[in-house]
């Protein structure tokens, strides 16, 4: 094979970042978004895990009939059972089926033989192909696994059924060297290994995770399981704007390609950014703010005369756009739409008319618009749609010798109007409370981070906060000029979500 399957599980791997929690609406945002992006296979899930999971899983199957629609399930019958229930309308479905392999895992989480465990997975598999032809397998912590013992874990479960195996470097830590001997291991030494496609999976707890999954692939590995941004468990997952810009940039070493349309990564990063709560910190490669930016003076002289001095990618590539429209309040609707264009986004023409309102309002209080105020406002009119309450009205007073004092009206969930005031130890904690009498929701605020979008005195202000009920994180996201306003969207945001996962449970 001359191409690298894309396998893409930011709704399953990436969703088990501690401190994300996405609705049904979101998820399948996403997922059209990974459609447009290319992406091969789509983890949609883990049907078994909650009720919500499996409905996620079947939605996405029900509406997205390109890509291969993947739902993950332990080597066990009844959870076998339950992804077929929710990928059988997939255009393409697949189960992947996992179970440990290591010594570690066997002696102290599964508490079982090797004898054991083989019989579980060939089982397990046997069932899934009794429902479909695309089953993977994963003998999870494979990179401390006895090699011996996974050659004939990977011999059982192909005889059984499956068509792709993945080999999981479950907790991060192979090295790249020993991560591509293992897969040279397997391919040398697992006697029907031609009848399936070798996948690889990394964790990037050292931050060798892109390195293992390259290496593997230069093994011989054709498959890789990634995310986007790298989010995942723990310290995260190999990133997929990383893997598949390096296989693209270096196709001189690789000689692979994938069939991502790369122009759609930078958008679909800052939709998952948007949606999960976690910043792409500026110096993260492909893109961050500072991917594509340069402050030595010798670099800015090489760049100004050759690009490729010191980029050895285009940002249009990844969707970047390079040209400089500046958009003011003097700009027309023509003029947005295209600048919205070229970020990624396409609206229907009631988001765009209600978008290019925001922009007109923004415009009033701004001199010059930038694309990353652009795409804080987008985000902002995105995330209104699944609103539970909404905030009609902030007003605050404060000063080093008065009570923080916040008056709060929000529309409700029938359009009632409610309105209730509070004091609190500062602005915020004031209009907290003050939502809080009226919501009525016991939660614990966990995290409240806020920064500038963009310089100057006149930049839009972003807080992100996540706070807690019934242990349970949910995080919210809000944006304004006004730093009160935005605080008291952030909180908004992050209840509405509470309140869309009680309502889906």
């Amino acid at each position: 094979m001359d191409k690298v399957i894309i396998f893409d599980t930011t709704l399953r791997d990436g969703e088990q970042a501690a401190g994300t929690s996405l609705n049904l609406q979101e998820k399948l945002e996403i997922a059209g978004q990974l459609d447009k992006l290319g992406v091969d296979v789509i983890e949609a899930g883990f049907p078994a895990s909650s009720a919500g999971d499996f409905e996620a899983v079947r939605l996405v199957a029900h509406e997205l009939k390109r890509p291969t629609i993947c739902a993950l399930s332990l080597a066990n019958i009844e959870g076998i059972d339950r992804a077929w229930e929710a990928v059988k309308e997939a255009g393409h479905p697949r189960i992947h089926v996992f179970l440990s392999a290591s010594d570690i895992h066997l002696a102290h989480q599964l508490k079982k033989s090797r004898d054991e465990v083989l019989k579980m997975s060939r089982e397990t598999v046997a069932r899934a192909r009794s429902y479909l032809d695309d089953i993977e397998f994963s003998p999870m912590d494979a990179s401390r696994a006895d090699p011996a013992y996974l050659y004939q874990i990977l011999e059982v479960v192909i005889e059984a059924g499956a068509t792709t195996v993945n080999v999981p470097d479950t907790v991060g830590y192979a090295t790249p060297q020993e991560f591509g001997s293992l897969i040279r291991g397997i391919l040398d030494n697992v006697p029907n290994i031609g009848k399936a496609v070798v996948s690889v999976h990394c964790h990037d707890d050292l931050g060798l995770a892109v390195a293992n999954s390259l290496e593997a692939i230069k093994a011989g590995a054709r498959q890789v399981e990634c995310t986007i941004n790298g989010i995942g468990e723990r310290a995260g997952n190999a990133s997929m704007e990383e893997i598949v810009m390096a296989l693209r940039t270096r196709r001189d070493f690789f000689k692979l390609s994938t069939n991502i349309d790369t122009t759609q990564i930078y958008r679909t990063s800052r939709l998952v950014s948007e949606l999960t709560g976690f910043p792409v910190q500026p110096n993260k490669a492909v893109v961050g703010a500072n991917a594509f930016r340069h402050q030595s003076g010798i670099h800015q002289d090489g760049v100004l005369k050759k690009s490729m001095t010191y980029e050895i990618m285009d940002p249009r590539s990844v969707g970047i756009p390079s040209s400089s429209l500046v958009l003011s309040k003097v700009s027309g609707r023509h003029a947005f739409k295209e600048r919205l264009s070229e970020l990624g986004y396409t609206l229907n023409e009631e988001d765009f008319d209600r978008a290019f309102q925001d922009f007109k309002r923004l415009a009033d209080k701004k001199r010059d618009i930038t694309d990353r105020d652009i795409e804080s406002m987008i985000a902002e009119e995105l995330r209104t749609v699944t609103e539970v309450y909404h905030l009609d009205h902030v007003e605050v007073s404060c000063g080093n010798h008065n009570i923080p004092t916040a008056t709060v009206r929000l529309i409700g969930p029938e359009g009632q109007v409610l309105a209730d005031a509070a004091l609190g130890a500062g602005p915020v904690d004031a209009v907290y409370k003050a939502i809080n009498r009226i919501v009525g929701i016991p939660n614990r605020l966990t995290e409240f981070t806020v920064k500038s979008i963009t310089e100057g005195i006149d930049a839009i202000g972003e807080v992100l906060i996540r706070i807690e009920s019934e242990d349970v994180t949910y995080t919210g996201r809000g944006a304004a000029t006004d730093i009160i306003v935005a605080s008291a969207k952030a909180y908004m945001n992050a209840l509405n979500r509470l309140l869309a996962v009680r309502e889906g449970k």
